[in-house]
């Protein structure tokens, strides 16, 4: 490097400190200053020159030099400190809350159909006087079917219908002492517990989740939800039933609604009964159709007895309730499956 005057010296300094100065960013300013007071930087370059000054003109070349290299590192710490505030100042406006602003409401939610149709019907069966008390899903082919008077030929006993946890030779398992076990295809085990675990009078409401081996369609689903309905006492009747069904059914669907009480079958009551409702569709011929909401009937005498009580001196009724056909018929749903889509279409709807 050439040797530098006095003066040069000054006016490099005073270039430097404006660079420094005129420094836009924290990176511009740290490549400056490796330039300057770096290993290799200008300001050591000049150090080394000091050898080459006579004794008198290096004391006054050093103290100059000295006196300038404090002066740039001053000036580097203060734009340094300036260039950091102005950048923690432009991140925090970045991330700053404009708290003059109004909060974002988060989406209001609602009960899905389902839910609220079994929360109405229990109110509705509360209202009447009954009690609610829920059963296991995973049940005893005892409680489901030789309890409540199904015969070991039973349809609803084979494998195309009943949805069995393991397989099992029916023959053997009941030779063994022991009875297979299924996820319950209706709400009903529940009537014989009840009634060995209490004496009568008792009405009670048993909701809960049920599975089959349906294949799913418009009206049919393999998982869906019932609520049983069973009262004990003295002197019970059909009329008692048909009354209970018809109060039921009008909360639910209007007294607009047509109702029909249809003949049925089911092992566990006699007589029995399935209670139908209108719905208006205009594609179909005839402008509608019937739906089956429930079926229903009077404790079959074998049940009762099956359940510990006297049926010479107790008389009663049970019904099960279809809480997804009830909905069907209630906000008018042309479809089953449409309740487990998860569409929020269909759930906004209900909002």
């Amino acid at each position: 490097m050439e040797r530098i005057s006095i003066d040069a010296l000054r006016d490099r300094v005073d270039g430097a400190l404006t660079d420094i100065a005129q420094a836009p960013t924290l990176e511009a300013l740290a490549a400056l200053k490796a330039s300057l007071v770096g290993k290799q930087g200008e300001i050591i370059g000049l150090r080394r020159q000091l050898g080459q000054f006579d004794p008198e003109d290096r004391k006054v070349f050093g103290q100059v030099l000295n006196d300038h290299m404090a002066a740039i590192g001053q000036a580097l710490e203060a734009r340094q400190a300036f260039l950091e505030i102005e950048r923690d100042n432009v991140v925090l406006a970045a991330e700053r809350l404009d708290l003059t602003l109004p909060a974002r409401k988060p989406a209001r939610g609602s009960l899905h159909p389902l839910t609220e149709t079994l929360e109405q019907i229990l109110d509705v069966l509360c209202g009447l006087g009954y009690e609610i008390v829920r059963g296991v899903e995973v049940e005893s082919e005892w409680f489901n079917f030789d309890a409540l008077n199904a015969p070991e030929d039973h349809p609803s006993r084979g494998l195309t219908d009943t949805i069995y946890v393991h397989e099992f030779d029916t023959a053997q398992t009941r030779e063994d002492g022991t009875t297979p076990m299924l996820m319950r295809p209706q709400t009903s085990p529940m009537q014989i517990r009840t009634m060995l675990d209490r004496e009568p009078p008792l009405a009670v409401a048993i909701p809960g989740r049920v599975y089959r081996q349906d294949t799913p369609d418009a009206t049919h689903v393999p998982v869906f939800h019932q609520i049983e309905g069973l009262t004990i006492g003295t002197d019970i009747s059909m009329a008692d039933l048909f009354g209970t069904l018809t109060a039921f059914a009008r909360t639910q669907v209007g007294d607009k609604t047509r109702f029909r009480f249809r003949p049925h079958y089911f092992p566990f009551t006699e007589p029995s009964v399935e209670l139908d409702a209108w719905i208006e569709d205009p594609s179909h011929p005839d402008g509608g159709k019937w739906v089956e909401m429930l079926g229903a009937g009077m404790v079959h005498p074998n049940v009762l007895r099956n359940g510990g009580i006297d049926p010479e001196q107790w008389q009663g009724f049970a019904f099960g309730i279809g809480i997804e056909r009830t909905a069907m018929v209630r906000y008018g749903v042309p479809d089953l499956r449409l309740f487990a889509d998860n569409d929020l279409r269909l759930l906004h709807s209900f909002a």
